[in-house]
């Protein structure tokens, strides 16, 4: 069976034999919405292609009926037992396996199990959070986020194991903060940025964001310390530099 876990970002189209025009692409799409394959993708052919390829390679694949749309065709654009070309290009792709068969345990099976397989499926997570926000649909990415760290709050059992779950949960709540700014929620951005400089108070990003909520929320003197602090730790940053001349302003 095809894992049906595996997500792609993928540019392809579709060509009948002898024709330059395709009959499917998405090759005008500047940002492909990411498919799962036997959800999304369900030509047999494409599949079983996508998983012989690597991130980044295109390639032209031809696909016999049996591998494409079979004696029937899909009328009226595919005839009956047509031979098709396929160009496809495998931008990126994640697998949600593990993450998703987690997620299916009882809260007392998934403490379980070992941090580092918790800290693996936290960063799966927040890998598909990030490409969620990268195609600007922030209200998933934020549910994908909290779903990180929903895990990462377990007690940890040496000094290592807590820089390690710190390490995690800090990606996540810079996250968490930046993706309720662009939902405009900046009361909630700042909690989140408060949080993560309870893990590292001299994180500059975490000052950043909290600077920008509180400049969102007109509350410029908290905006102008959380500013001032962050350009004293990163002196040189651009964007903290000029939400302090919009400060000034």
């Amino acid at each position: 069976p095809l894992p049906l876990t595996l997500g792609c970002t993928v540019k392809y189209s579709g060509y009948l034999e002898g024709s330059d025009e395709p009959f499917c692409t998405n090759g005008n799409s500047k940002f492909p919405e990411l498919m799962k394959l036997g959800k999304d993708i369900t030509l047999l052919g494409l599949e079983i292609s996508l998983l012989t390829m690597r991130k980044g390679e295109a390639a032209r694949f031809v696909f016999s009926p049996k591998y494409a749309y079979g004696p029937q065709g899909c009328p009226p654009l595919i005839p009956p037992e047509a031979t098709v070309l396929f160009e496809v290009e495998l931008l990126d792709f994640l697998d949600s396996a593990d993450s998703d068969a987690f997620f299916e345990l009882s809260a007392e099976q998934q403490d379980t199990f070992p941090l580092q397989k918790v800290l693996e499926v936290a960063d799966t997570e927040r890998q598909f959070g990030n490409y969620l926000y990268q195609k600007h649909n922030f209200q998933a990415a934020k549910d994908r986020y909290k779903r990180a760290f929903s895990i990462l709050g377990r007690s940890p059992s040496s000094e290592a194991e807590r820089c390690q779950i710190n390490t995690s949960k800090l990606l996540v709540l810079l996250n968490l903060s930046i993706t309720y700014l662009k939902l405009e929620r900046p009361a909630r951005a700042l909690a989140y940025g408060e949080k993560a400089l309870e893990i590292d108070q001299r994180n500059a990003k975490a000052l950043f964001r909290c600077g920008q909520a509180c400049l969102c929320m007109t509350q410029y003197d908290r905006a102008r310390e959380f500013l001032l602090r962050a350009q004293h730790i990163a002196p040189f940053n651009p964007d903290v530099n000029q939400e302090l001349k919009k400060l000034a302003r």
